[in-house]
């Protein structure tokens, strides 16, 4: 045998043998289960993975609370999406969403302090009656942040402060109500209490073109007058449960350490357009972050949505 045909013959062995290899490797990352077997396992495991819807309540303490849609895991999608793999991945699973039988449209009038305590998520309230020089801050830290928030503004500064209103629409937030003047709502009567919001309400749609449906009675002053007003009106009275009471001018460290020290799933955190605010709102919105929560609008936290 030639030397040229030996060199070609180790050539030949080589590449078979490496072929071998080849197969030998796939066949180890071959699927691991038939597929009888892969849609058995996730019929047996889903319950695992599975969550019962939970309805929409009025709680004693934090009165109305959204509920939380419940999923389901659909068997047929998990399984085409794994059947490729030819093994169970968790990662892999298909749900199918299941909403609560009692929605909070379907609870009577009262107001809400937060979102349901299961949601990992929380949500800036911002009320806007003064603070007009700190707003453009604030507005592009959210932006930079991809954060929406919802700004409750007084009717007298939507009429006064058109421009920064509009910024704050045009940027994707939602335009609550702070109604007009910043009057002591809880003590008005419930005509009364319309009266004021119409006033609200006039200025606001004017601008936004959209029909308010929050309201965030100033100083966190009302009684059930209040509530049945805003209802009548097709809006939600909104309330906290973290308050970062910027207003009394803390030091931006003493402002993040009260929000983080009380955060909670569901948490609303109400706030102002100070400087303090817009000088801690970075660091606050990365250290809410790093404690694993979403920030989310309003419409997000109070919906079922996971």
């Amino acid at each position: 045998m030639t030397h040229l045909k030996m060199t070609g013959w180790i050539i030949v062995f080589f590449f078979f043998f490496g072929m071998g290899l080849a197969v030998l490797e796939s066949t180890a990352d071959a699927p691991v289960y038939k597929a009888d077997d892969l849609k058995r396992m996730i019929e047996e495991k889903k319950q695992e993975f599975e969550k019962e819807p939970t309805d929409a309540t009025i709680d004693s303490v934090w009165k109305k609370t959204p509920g939380l849609n419940g999923r389901k895991v659909d068997v047929e999608a998990s399984f085409n999406k794994m059947k490729k793999k030819g093994s169970f991945d968790s990662d892999l699973l298909v749900f199918k969403s299941v909403p609560p039988k009692v929605r909070m449209e379907d609870l009577p009038a009262s107001p809400i302090y937060r979102g349901n305590p299961d949601k990992e998520m929380v949500s800036f309230l911002i009320n806007v009656s003064w603070g007009e020089e700190y707003l453009p801050d604030m507005i592009q830290v959210l932006s930079e942040k991809n954060v929406k928030a919802t700004f409750f503004i007084d009717g007298a500064f939507a009429r006064d402060f058109t421009n920064l209103v509009q910024m704050i629409d045009e940027e994707g937030h939602t335009i609550g109500s702070h109604g007009f003047g910043h009057k002591d709502m809880g003590s008005m009567s419930e005509q009364q209490a319309i009266n004021n919001l119409e006033q609200a309400d006039e200025f606001l749609f004017a601008l936004t073109k959209s029909k308010v449906k929050y309201f965030a009675p100033p100083s966190g002053s009302f009684n059930q007058n209040t509530v049945s007003a805003a209802d009548e009106l097709g809006m939600e009275t909104i309330l906290w449960t973290v308050d970062t009471i910027d207003w009394r001018k803390p030091t931006k460290q003493v402002l993040i350490d009260r929000v983080i020290g009380k955060i909670h799933n569901g948490a609303t955190i109400l706030m102002h357009p100070t400087a303090v605010t817009a000088e801690s709102l970075p660091e606050l919105i990365d250290a809410i972050r790093a404690d694993d929560y979403r920030i989310g609008s309003l419409p997000q936290l109070l919906s079922p949505e996971r």
